[in-house]
C-alpha cells in the first residue's frame, strides 16, 4: 500500500491523486501507476480548472497499471482508492486475485463484483505512509 501511495504523488490531478501497485505470485513488484492523462499529452491552459469537464479524459491508476503486464502475471493489486466499477471489472479481467485499497469510493460496485468473481477485496488503513517533508517533484 505504501508503494501505491508513493505512486499517487506522480498524479497531475489536483483534485484526486490515486496510485496503484501490482505484485506477482512471488510478491515481487511488477508495476506502479497513477491516475493522469495519456503519456505525452500536454493539456491546454485551464484544463485542470474544471473537474467535471476533464474527468472523462483522465486515465485511472488501475487502467494504467494493467497496461504494464499481461493477464495472469499479477496476483495482488494495492490502490489508494477503492476501484470504481469499471476498474474493478478490468482488474477481474486481468485475473487479479486480491485487491487492497485505503480510501472508500462510494460510487463503486467493487464489493459486488469481487464477490461474484471470488476476488478478495479488503480495505487497509494501517500502513506506513511515506513522509512528505522535503519531497521534490521532478518532471
Amino acid at each position: 500500500m505504501a508503494l501505491a501511495h508513493v505512486a499517487s504523488l506522480r498524479s497531475e490531478d489536483p483534485y484526486r491523486k490515486v496510485g496503484a501497485a501490482a505484485l506477482d505470485g512471488d510478491n515481487r513488484v511488477i508495476g506502479t501507476a497513477y491516475n493522469g492523462l495519456a503519456p505525452g499529452f500536454d493539456p491546454p491552459p485551464g484544463f485542470w480548472d474544471d473537474r467535471e469537464a476533464r474527468q472523462k479524459f483522465m486515465l485511472h491508476a488501475e487502467v494504467n497499471l494493467c497496461s504494464l503486464f499481461r493477464r495472469g502475471e499479477a496476483r495482488i493489486v494495492a490502490t489508494t482508492t477503492m476501484p470504481c466499477t469499471s476498474c474493478m471489472q478490468t482488474l477481474c479481467a486481468y485475473g487479479i486475485e486480491e485487491i487492497y485499497y485505503a480510501d472508500v469510493y462510494c460510487e463503486s460496485d467493487a464489493d459486488e463484483i469481487a464477490e461474484l468473481y471470488g476476488v478478495r477485496l479488503a480495505r487497509i488503513t494501517d500502513y506506513p505512509k511515506p513522509e512528505m517533508a522535503g519531497v521534490v517533484t521532478m518532471r
